[in-house]
C-alpha cells in the first residue's frame, strides 16, 4: 500500500472513532436530560421536643437576654391593687370582674369618642369569654392586663337603632350569661323574660340612635351577635382593650369591683 492509502485508511478509522466517541457522547447527555420519574417511597421524621435538655447558645442567650429583662421588668411594674380575687364565675348572670372590665371601657373610651365625634358612648357589651384570667388579690401590673385580656381585640363603637337594641337585649335574655355590659340595666323574670331594659336610666327611645361600644370579634359576629353588623355607623379608635384596662389600672390604685343589678332575674 503506497503512502497516500495508508494517509487516507489512519484518517478514515480515527473519523470512525471520532463519530463513535460523538454518538456515545450524545447518547449520554440525552439520556442524562430526559426527564426522570420519580416517586416518593417513604418519609421520615424526628420529634424534637421544646423543652430544657435542649442545648443554649451563649450567644443567642446573651443578646436576648436584656431584651428579656427590660420586657420583664416593664410587665412586672405595680400600677394598682386588688382587694379581693374575682372571677368570672362568680355570678350567673353578672359578675363583679365583668362589670369591672365594661366599665372600665366605657371610663376610658368615652372620653375618646366624644372628642371625634361629639357624641357620649350610651353603653358596653363585650364578652364572658373574653375574660381570660383571675383578677387575683394583691399587686396589679401590666402582667395581669395581659392575662385577662391577651388577645389583641380592640374597642369599636356601633351605631344601632331600636331594632337592633332591642336584638340586643333579646340575645342576652337567652343567652343566660353573665357577658360584661356597663350602663344598661336588664331586669328578667322568673321564665328570662324581659320584664325591664334601660340605658343610662332610660326606657329606649325608638327615635335614639344609641352608640354601643364592643370590640372588633363581636362586631364580627363573634359569639353569634349578629345584630351589630346591620348598623348607622362604625366608628374604630384604634384602641386595645387590654391597653383601656392598663390606663385605668393606672388612674385607679385600688380596684374593688361588685356584683350589682345591672343585669338580673327576679324570681
Amino acid at each position: 500500500m503506497h503512502k497516500g492509502s495508508k494517509v487516507e485508511l489512519n484518517f478514515i478509522v480515527f473519523n470512525m472513532r471520532f463519530t463513535h466517541l460523538f454518538f456515545l457522547l450524545y447518547i449520554g447527555v440525552f439520556f442524562s436530560c430526559k426527564q426522570s420519574h420519580l416517586q416518593l417511597t417513604k418519609i421520615e421524621a424526628k420529634r424534637i421536643d421544646v423543652n430544657d435538655s435542649l442545648l443554649v447558645d451563649s450567644k443567642i442567650e446573651a443578646f436576648i437576654n436584656p431584651f428579656r429583662e427590660r420586657i420583664n421588668k416593664d410587665l412586672d411594674s405595680v400600677l394598682s391593687y386588688s382587694v379581693g380575687t374575682f372571677s368570672k364565675t362568680d355570678g350567673a348572670l353578672n359578675t363583679a370582674i365583668g362589670n369591672y372590665m365594661a366599665d372600665a371601657v366605657y371610663d376610658e373610651a368615652n372620653p375618646i369618642f366624644k372628642n371625634r365625634t361629639g357624641y357620649d358612648i350610651d353603653m358596653v357589651l363585650l364578652n364572658h369569654g373574653g375574660i381570660r384570667s383571675i383578677l387575683s388579690k394583691g399587686n396589679i401590673t401590666k402582667r395581669t392586663a395581659f392575662e385577662l385580656m391577651p388577645f389583641e381585640n380592640s374597642i369599636v363603637v356601633v351605631a344601632l337603632q331600636k331594632p337592633q337594641i332591642d336584638s340586643l337585649i333579646i340575645y342576652l335574655s337567652k343567652a343566660k350569661r353573665a357577658h360584661p355590659i356597663s350602663k344598661l340595666k336588664l331586669t328578667l323574670d322568673n321564665d328570662f323574660e324581659i320584664l325591664e331594659a334601660k340605658i343610662k336610666g332610660n326606657d329606649i327611645n325608638p327615635n335614639k340612635t344609641y352608640y354601643v361600644a364592643t370590640n372588633d370579634y363581636l362586631y364580627n359576629g363573634g359569639d353569634n351577635m349578629t345584630f351589630f353588623k346591620t348598623n348607622d355607623s362604625l366608628y374604630v379608635l384604634d384602641y386595645k382593650i387590654r391597653t383601656a384596662l392598663i390606663d385605668n389600672f393606672i388612674k385607679n390604685d385600688t380596684i374593688n369591683p361588685v356584683r350589682d343589678d345591672r343585669f338580673l332575674q327576679i324570681n
